[in-house]
């Protein structure tokens, strides 16, 4: 159960992607300064990147990887997942406002990441292989 709300969460957060990065590329191109606009477009790259490994953890917590490994997956799906939130979230809102308090919550996201990243690591260093 867990696997499959991560891939589709994965799919819908791609869809978003995709939509926020047209929407930049189109619709923003020109009411935004071009700082914004590359910050806007931040929040999109690390929202893509990072759905990408929410995808991966979906397709690994599939496999029988043993339990140790599986939990580290799955926590390191949390983690990018409260990341982008907190990361792209922030840059979105940033751009679209101007409010600079929006700033302070990005590096949480970012830690997260590397929280993500490193929990994704140890659940590759723990895994079990399968015998057939």
């Amino acid at each position: 159960m867990k696997s499959k709300a991560l891939l589709i969460f994965s799919g819908l957060s791609a869809m978003v992607a995709v939509i926020f990065g047209a929407f930049a590329a189109h619709a923003l191109k020109g009411q935004l300064s071009e700082y914004l606009l590359g910050v806007f477009e931040t929040g999109v790259q690390y929202q893509f990147i990072h759905t990408l490994a929410i995808l991966s953890c979906g397709i690994l917590l599939q496999l029988k990887l043993g339990l140790k490994s599986q939990k580290y997956f799955f926590i390191a799906a949390i983690c990018f997942i409260i990341g982008i939130l907190c990361f792209s979230g922030s840059l979105y809102a940033l751009a679209l406002t101007g409010i600079k308090w929006f700033g302070p919550i990005t590096p949480l996201g970012g830690l997260l990441f590397i929280i993500g990243w490193g929990a994704f690591s140890f659940a590759a260093l723990n895994i079990n292989e399968v015998t057939k």
